[in-house]
């Protein structure tokens, strides 16, 4: 393959190498520049998007609000209409005899208590209230003068007014709606039904949607935030806040603008506030606004639009950057593959040459890697065996420790039923000797009762001393806990009263292997017994809990506890507080209950210690 000259090559790889660096730099100011305008302009559709989708419901929701309030207005304006025509009211207003206004007050009574409205009464042509609805209460309007209040006058001049103000008497809110009895010639009086709100405001409280109602001055009249009402949507100042109060509409209310700053008109309607609301904090908010029909007022809505915005702009951002990074990365890419092209063509033959060097330097490597790997796992294996050998040496030199424990005392153990069956066998020679057949049969049903305890602990002996690690199947943990004492009751001969057990049915059944289990319990057993030695309160509890896929063994005792150094390494081997232990009994007892899925652990302080021993149930 014949190679192309240095000279015919159109750049060496450090002129590539600087024409490359100058090309990176250019795309990385055009795709911050690219970037930045998709950002800014994602966000500002996020955010008119956003703002609109707000808007829509937010008008639905304040339409809903203002239906609701023209519910609320339309059914108490019927009554001023009712009443005016009504023959008691007229014969009240123009006879005022005490009869026809205690009739005409429990008529407003009965009519207050069926309807919504707050208070009905009717005023005199002098201003003086005559009757009303709250007649029997503390609080009631009738001999109040109202001639200062613009219903009583509109009424009386127009036939009809509205007029929303602060009771003077009731120190509550509310709207006046007010009608005119008989004609403007000759007029009796004026009848006045007060509208109040607190069921409105109520049902139309949300903590983070407030909403209010403003009249023709901006006072804020009925509000879902307590706080804001009498508060004004734009500050008053001159003749109109003088009138205002000089009126006495508001009651001595301060009438200060509502906490609504920086209002960004998006429409004659619409704009984007802060507000600060009770115990909270300075948000942004869509304000909308709608007039009342049939009223001279407005209705304003806040959404939380900060919240919304900021997510809906967030999210077009993302969505916008899903689609720019991956279009500057594929253009990166390009860019990155004709310089590679270009840098791979220039140093493309030195580069196969030293790739094959280094392919026959790897090869070598990977040889004697491969060949020194081999003899690694060939020695790990061979070691593992020999563990395995030297750890079932360990489990039965324990084994056999434990037979030489109680060697001694079993041979007691055994002499003392021999020596009886000596006995037995005497008498029962005697009594057949004398033909007594019935008690020579006792004798021999004793002798063959302690032949069969003799039969027991001997094979318990045989089966203990075997060697071998068998796998796992079910093992009934009461006839475990019935041998490991059978092994024990010679060696530790009238201290065994100490051991109490509570021993589980006979159907209760573990994996394992029963031999194994019974050393794993005895080593733990008798470590508990010569923990005790020498006191008098002497006590060892030994405790089954059946659940649903494993059974807990407990083996506490009320000794004085293992010491914290030993207690910290306690499974590691030759660790032991005993003049005479090797301190492999409890490792061997640990890696027995690993071996059938099982664990050891333990607690113990000043009161005593606990072995806990944790084995699978069997299915």
């Amino acid at each position: 393959m014949l190679q192309r000259p240095a000279a015919a090559l159109p750049s060496t790889p450090e002129q590539l190498g600087r024409r490359a660096r100058h090309a990176w730099l250019l795309f990385a100011a055009i795709a911050l520049a690219i970037a930045t305008a998709a950002l800014y302009g994602a966000g500002l559709y996020g955010r008119t998007t956003e703002v609109g989708a707000l808007a829509a419901q937010g008008r639905t929701d304040a339409n809903l609000k203002v239906a609701l309030l023209r519910a609320v207005l339309e059914s108490p304006r019927a009554l001023p209409l009712l009443l005016s025509e009504d023959q008691q009211v007229r014969d009240a207003l123009a006879q005022k005899h005490a009869a026809a206004i205690d009739v005409l007050n429990r008529k407003l009574e009965g009519l207050v208590s069926g309807t919504k409205a707050s208070v009905l009464y009717v005023i005199g042509t002098d201003g003086l209230a005559i009757a009303s609805s709250n007649w029997r209460e503390p609080i009631s309007f009738v001999g109040n003068d109202y001639r200062f209040r613009d219903y009583f006058s509109g009424a009386m001049q127009s036939g009809t007014a509205e007029y929303f103000a602060l009771g003077n008497v009731s120190k509550r809110p509310g709207l006046y709606i007010s009608r005119r009895v008989g004609d403007a010639a000759a007029p009796l009086g004026v009848v006045v039904v007060k509208a109040e709100f607190d069921q409105l405001e109520a049902d139309w409280h949300e903590a983070n949607r407030p909403a209010y109602v403003s009249d023709e001055h901006g006072v804020v009249l009925i509000t879902s935030v307590p706080s804001w009402r009498f508060m004004t949507t734009t500050r008053l100042a001159g003749p109109d806040l003088a009138a205002i109060q000089d009126s006495q509409q508001f009651g001595d209310a301060l009438l200060m603008p509502l906490p609504i700053t920086r209002p960004q008109a998006l429409s004659p309607d619409m704009s984007i506030v802060h507000a600060v609301t009770p115990g909270g904090s300075d948000a942004e908010y869509l304000r909308l606004s709608t007039p009342v029909p049939s009223t001279p007022w407005r209705l304003d809505y806040l959404v939380p639009a900060e919240a919304p915005i900021a997510a809906a702009v967030r999210e077009m951002r993302l969505l916008a950057l899903g689609v720019i990074v991956p279009l500057l990365g594929l253009a990166a890419y390009l860019l990155w593959r004709r310089q590679s092209a270009q840098m791979r063509i220039a140093a493309e033959q030195a580069a196969r040459t030293e790739l094959e060097r280094r392919v026959v330097e790897r090869t070598e490597d990977l040889s004697r890697a491969r060949d020194r790997l081999q003899a690694e796992i060939s020695g790990h294996r061979s070691t593992e065996a020999k563990l395995q050998v030297v750890q079932q040496d360990l489990v039965q030199a324990n084994r056999l420790a434990i037979l030489g424990q109680v060697a001694a005392g079993v041979a007691h153990e055994i002499n003392q039923p021999v020596a009886t069956i000596r006995a037995y066998a005497d008498n029962a020679r005697v009594f057949l000797d004398r033909k007594q057949t019935a008690p020579a049969e006792e004798n021999l049903g004793a002798i063959a009762a302690l032949t069969e305890r003799i039969g027991t602990i001997t094979e318990e002996l045989k089966a203990f001393a075997r060697k071998g690690r068998t796998a796992a199947e079910p093992v009934e943990l009461r006839g475990v806990i019935e041998g490991a004492v059978v092994l024990l009751r010679s060696r530790f001969a009238g201290r065994l009263d100490a051991l109490a057990i509570d021993l589980p049915p006979p159907s209760l059944k573990v994996m394992g292997n029963r031999v194994r289990l019974e050393q794993v319990l005895i080593n733990l057993f008798q470590n508990a017994l010569e923990a005790l030695e020498g006191r008098d309160d002497a006590h060892v509890r030994v405790s089954v809990e059946d659940t649903a896929d494993s059974v807990t063994v407990g083996v506490s005792d009320n000794g004085s506890g293992i010491p914290p150094g030993i207690l910290r390494s306690l499974f590691t081997p030759f660790n032991t507080s005993k003049e005479k232990g090797l301190g492999l009994g409890l490792v061997i007892s640990k890696d027995i209950v690993a071996d059938y899925g099982g664990r050891i652990e333990v607690s113990s302080n000043d009161s005593g210690t606990r072995f806990t021993i944790h084995l699978l149930k069997a299915a």
